[in-house]
């Protein structure tokens, strides 16, 4: 059964918006659905480069804002279709990662995790003040394709099945087994000959053509963006790492199981009146119980709570 359950559920997924058009699924957990799809595939982005490779990013949302704007500037600019900027975002964030990794992947451990922080910092002030590129805090707005969400769906789910597939691929192959080996001791893997450099920029690039490529989605779905939100170090980063830590860190299923959390309970504290940005003290709350009761994950864990509520325990 676990041997086909990718296969079920992404039949299920793909029948889903099915039940929308028979009028048992509405236009606002359609909407919810894709976010938590568009979500999985950021979250695989940082768990390829963090949870595989050892090298923990509080930048990514440097990677999805250059991917959104790439689709926003080839539009505003050079008149151009917006879902150019999917297969435009692979190149150009990908060449962005590169240099990034020229810089950063000198550094090691929490001097890493900062320089990415402040690459993300340094990418929202530039977009804030190039007017005349990205038009400042004033954003970039287009026409969405489609009013109807179900295309958008659709596109979303494809991009999530090819990131899943990448990852999948890539730690099932000898580059994989180089990435485990550098985040588990880097020395170690340099002595036995790996090029830990090059292959943490490979995994750098990969992860954030991911990340861009859900950034240019992001900007045709919603039609707008603007530097304090595709840039956002709270709304973009931190919910990248808290999807992983929550679902599952080096897990193939774990990004999408914390994506449906995080989603979620946004949604549910952002829906109760008065609390307004609230949701942020409850993703730290629920960060530190995962940390201290569950440091794998849901996912990595699965068997630890299974014996919690005494599913599978009990006979013992």
């Amino acid at each position: 059964m676990k041997k086909y359950l990718p296969l079920i559920v992404l039949i299920l997924l793909a029948v889903m918006p099915l039940a929308g058009l028979a009028g048992l699924l509405s236009s606002y957990i359609l909407h919810m659905i894709i976010l938590v799809i568009m979500w999985s595939v950021v979250g695989m982005a940082w768990n390829l480069l963090a949870g595989y490779c050892g090298q923990v990013s509080f930048g990514h949302a440097a990677f999805f804002g250059v991917g959104a704007y790439t689709a926003g500037i080839l539009h505003s600019h050079l008149n151009l279709s917006p879902w150019w900027g999917i297969p435009a975002s692979i190149v150009v964030v990908g060449l962005f990662s590169l240099l990034l990794g020229l810089i950063v992947l000198r550094l090691r451990g929490p001097f890493f995790a900062l320089a990415t922080l402040a690459m993300g910092e340094v990418m929202r002030i530039s977009s804030e003040n190039l007017d005349w590129l990205t038009g400042g805090n004033l954003g970039i707005t287009l026409q969405r394709t489609w009013v109807d969400k179900t295309n958008y769906y659709y596109i979303i789910l494809a991009i999530a099945v090819a990131a899943f597939l990448v990852v999948k691929y890539l730690m099932r192959s000898k580059i994989g087994y180089y990435f485990v080996a550098i985040r588990e001791d880097q020395d170690a893997a340099e002595s036995l000959g790996i090029n830990t450099t090059l292959y943490k920029t490979i995994a750098l690039c990969i992860s954030g053509a991911l990340t861009g490529v859900a950034g240019a989605f992001y900007t045709n779905y919603m039609g707008y963006i603007e530097p304090s939100v595709v840039f956002a170090l709270h709304d973009i980063s931190i919910v990248a790492i808290m999807t992983v830590m929550v679902g599952g860190v080096a897990t193939f299923f774990g990004p999408f199981v914390g994506a449906i959390i995080m989603v979620l309970l946004a949604e549910v504290v952002r829906s109760i009146p008065y609390l307004g940005a609230a949701h942020l003290t409850f993703f730290g709350i629920l960060l530190i119980l995962i940390i201290i009761f569950l440091p794998n994950g849901i996912v990595g864990d699965f068997q630890k709570i299974k014996r919690i509520f005494g599913a599978g325990g009990a006979g013992k």
